[in-house]
């Protein structure tokens, strides 16, 4: 389904009467291929089918795109609800959110036939937190700290597809990842476990706020038999402060219009509502997206 005539409109007369046409949304996503990638792109069509002119950036991940957005390189971009708070909180930087999107659960990835069962014994063993530039680093360091290892782990900055190499020879003894369950590079590479982090998340929450939250990966997922105790903490749609109201407006609109077929990163508990989607902690509300909701439910 295509933009509204309504948001169409509203688009058509922020571009003016110069002939320049409608205005272009910078979309900044994720790795290619990655969850952010895969939904930045089915939302660049929705809106592109509505006439609106989008151009994808791909990035690292959650803090580069955060940044993107604070110097004006980008309109609108996902991160991760730690990494949206910090920047808003401790680095004042002009980003507001548009919509909480959906839930993710932090991995700790090792081998299935590892010695290791708990986080406590990653002390002084090789560890990758994630690709520089993305939320997953910054949750996992969070969490290593919250862990208080008797000796630090040596860490290196991979992202998903590179750790799972490292894992499988031996370079690594875990890996942290944070998104849907089952994540399907995950779930495609097998022989694998993960590790209990349930029991860090009071821990966080006072260091950090409700930002963080319990969740469960269910029995099953990547070969489990038993559920996981885990880390969750949310996806946001976010945008630089200074957006229009109206482009603001529009995007939030589409988001939820088309929400069947955006088909956020799978995830028990995942949704995408507008109840859940306004809880954006410490990240305020951007004015434009705001008025959307006031339009939905008053």
């Amino acid at each position: 389904m295509p933009i509204s005539r309504r948001g169409f409109l509203v688009l058509a007369a922020t571009a003016g009467c110069s002939g320049a046409g409608l205005p272009e949304l910078r979309l900044a996503t994720g790795l290619p291929g990655g969850p952010y990638g895969a939904l930045g792109d089915r939302l660049a069509a929705e809106l592109r089918a509505g006439g609106l002119r989008v151009r994808v950036l791909p990035s690292g991940g959650s803090v580069e795109n955060l940044m993107m957005l604070a110097d004006g390189r980008a309109d609108a971009g996902f991160a991760l609800a730690d990494s949206a708070g910090d920047a808003v909180r401790a680095r004042h930087r002009p980003v507001s959110a548009l919509a909480r999107v959906y839930l993710n659960y932090v991995h700790l990835v090792v081998a299935a036939d590892s010695d290791v069962t708990e986080v406590a014994q990653l002390a002084g063993r090789a560890v990758s937190l994630g690709a520089e530039g993305s939320g997953t680093a910054v949750t996992a360091a969070r969490v290593v700290a919250a862990a208080t290892l008797t000796t630090p782990p040596r860490t290196v900055p991979l992202d998903l597809d590179d750790s799972v190499r490292a894992l499988r020879g031996g370079e690594i003894d875990a890996f942290f990842w944070s998104g849907g369950v089952p994540t399907p590079a995950l779930a495609a590479a097998g022989g694998i476990r993960l590790l209990p982090l349930a029991h860090l998340v009071p821990v966080l929450r006072r260091g950090y706020g409700p930002v963080y939250e319990d969740a469960t990966v269910p029995a099953g997922a990547y070969g489990a038999v038993t559920a996981i105790p885990t880390i969750g903490t949310p996806s946001y749609l976010m945008c630089r402060t200074s957006l229009s109201a109206d482009l603001a407006d529009t995007v939030t609109e589409t988001l939820f219009r088309a929400r069947d077929r955006l088909r956020a990163p799978s995830a028990p508990g995942a949704r995408l509502d507008p109840r859940y989607a306004i809880g954006t902690g410490v990240v305020p509300l951007h004015p434009g997206a705001a008025r959307y909701y006031r339009s939905v439910y008053g």
